[in-house]
């Protein structure tokens, strides 16, 4: 049940709250107010998309939170999610920003608003006039037969089902249809298979014989350079080393008589270390240092190969190593040709079995649901000015779906003698909003565990009036015992049975627009239930007979 709810920013809305209470609540005020902007924002709470053009005008950002007593049913959700009610209250907000991007938090955690609509299976549902074209589909037909029958979990495992058998098929046709192609192709990748393997290539190949072709083109100038190099170094006379050995051998006699010149030394000896083993490797570098005319041209020739096979394959040694492992690869998918259609043709059967007999349990559950959710919805549709309307739904076999082999057409016979028509061709809205609140009204009373929940229904008195309008009314309170309902409403004879009553207005301050939302008795009732009778100009007679729609919705309450 929806204890309060808060709105900020929303629309024309500055700052609006609403404290809801048990039973029959009804939201009126004139065409345009605002009322929808209150079942727009509670739709936020809900999970609804939300819209960066519901923030007001010159705001950063709109704001909705509501307080929910929370439902015992809920707590397996909740505890997954690590939220704990508070005093056994649900604070759930949401914001909008004006970017469009939006936050969810349910009781200070932050939450998706896929986790919201998970969670307002539990808390409640708003109804309106979308919601009555959406039943015209027969797809929206059939889920509602699912959902009073219990269905839900198993629709979604024949949907997991029906998409697995799916796969499988399409794997399955994909492989018939390369079949012929790939044996075509199949000489194809054995040629290129034999032809980079007779290469024996190796990850990195290509760039060593690069570095080699240089240094085998360059023999003469290295051994120059080296030979220059080691003679500086170490063989010369006064080369480095030989003055370094020097050096040295006066800092260990300078150390010897002023001990603390004996640093100096050590500061120098890994000088004379690395010139040592730098001229160490310089004599085994030139020692292999020689003219090979015939290397070069093994190298020139390994080069040449490479590069034919990289203009073939792949601009790298790397990506032609990888074009013989995919030429390999789909060489053996010809040969084990058989064994993989063998394989998928067992996975498509099986998974066809499984989705096949679920299937089959739901057309049996929707055949028994659908006798009993008819003759409820005749019941419900007695109590609101419909008595006789005759319900039938018409499950007929279907192709496989992801929701089974069954096609549902809800056909309806409004008056004694009619024959049955889909609900498509009724002519009167009034009946189709009637028709519309006795499924929903039936839905809602389907479990024990869905009871004190939030109802909320938008302008469900489309095109009715008079005796139908006040048998609305009735029903509403009398599903106001078993859930909290919030209808928002421009009939008199509906709001006169609310348990309470809240008004919508409009009003003009500092060059803007604002809503505002009041909770109305006594009096006040009396005269908006008036305004509703009788329009702008409130007449004495008006409110007489607002009193006695009000007296009388009472009595006939009790």
């Amino acid at each position: 049940m929806l204890v309060e709810l808060v709105v900020e920013n929303y629309a024309v809305v500055e700052r609006a709250r609403l404290r809801l209470r048990p039973g029959f609540n009804v939201l009126t005020g004139e065409t345009g107010s605002g009322k929808s902007i209150v079942v727009g924002a509670l739709a936020l709470l809900l999970g609804a998309r939300a819209s960066s053009d519901a923030v007001r005008a010159g705001a950063e950002r709109a704001r909705v939170s509501g307080i929910f007593e929370a439902p015992a049913s809920a707590a397996a959700l909740l505890g997954e999610a690590g939220i704990e009610p508070e005093d056994g209250e649900l604070l759930i907000e949401r914001e909008v920003l004006a970017s469009g991007k939006s936050r969810a938090f349910v009781s200070g955690k932050p939450v998706t608003a896929a986790f919201l609509r998970d969670l307002a299976v539990y808390l409640g549902d708003i109804h309106g006039q979308h919601d009555q074209q959406a039943l015209f589909e027969p797809a929206a037909q059939l889920a509602l037969l699912d959902e009073f029958a219990g269905l839900t979990q198993q629709v979604g495992e024949a949907a997991r089902r029906y998409a697995a058998w799916r796969s499988a098929s399409e794997a399955l046709e994909e492989l018939e249809r390369n079949a012929q192609e790939n044996l075509r192709l199949a000489d194809l990748w054995n040629f290129q298979r034999k032809e980079i393997e007779a290469a024996q290539l190796r990850p990195g190949e290509d760039q060593e014989l690069e570095n080699e072709r240089r240094v085998l083109q360059n023999v003469n100038r290295l051994l120059e350079a080296a030979s220059t190099a080691y003679q500086i170094l170490y063989e010369a006379e006064g080369s480095a080393y030989a003055q370094v050995r020097t050096a040295m051998r006066r800092l260990e006699e300078l150390a010897r008589i002023d001990h603390e010149a004996a640093t100096l030394a050590e500061t120098l000896q890994p000088a004379q270390v690395a010139i040592e083993e730098v001229s160490a490797t310089l004599r085994s570098y030139l020692s292999r240092l020689e003219a090979d005319p015939q290397r070069l041209d093994k190298v020139e020739s390994r080069l040449a190969l490479i590069e034919r096979l990289k203009r073939k394959y792949a601009p790298t040694v790397e990506g032609i190593l990888e074009f013989l492992e995919d030429a390999r690869r789909r060489i053996e998918q010809v040969e084990n040709l058989d064994e993989q259609r063998a394989r998928l043709l067992a996975a498509r059967d099986a998974e066809a079995g499984e989705y096949q007999k679920l299937a089959s349990y739901l057309s049996a559950e929707r055949h028994k649901a659908a006798a009993v959710l008819a003759t409820s919805i005749e019941h419900e549709l007695k109590a609101l000015a419909m008595a006789g309307t005759r319900v039938v739904f018409s499950l007929e076999a279907a192709e496989w779906s992801p929701t089974g082999m069954d096609r549902l057409a809800i056909l309806v016979a409004p008056n004694v003698g009619e024959e049955p028509k889909p609900l498509a061709r009724i002519a009167s809205g009034g009946e189709l909003s009637r028709i519309a609140l006795a499924i929903k009204t039936c839905l809602a009373g389907g479990s024990e565990g869905a009871s004190g929940r939030t109802l909320v229904f938008d302008e469900v008195d489309a095109g009715i009036g008079g005796a139908a309008a006040e048998a609305v009314g009735r029903r509403l309170r009398k599903l106001a015992r078993r859930d909290q309902v919030l209808c928002v409403t421009h009939l008199a004879q509906i709001a006169g049975f609310a348990d309470h009553h809240y008004a919508v207005s409009k009003r003009e301050a500092g060059g803007r627009t604002i809503a505002e939302i009041e909770e109305l008795t006594g009096e006040a009732r009396t005269r908006e239930i008036g305004r509703m009778i009788a329009g702008q100009r409130l007449t004495p007679e008006a409110l007489r007979h607002a009193e006695q729609l009000i007296r009388a919705s009472a009595a006939a309450s009790d």
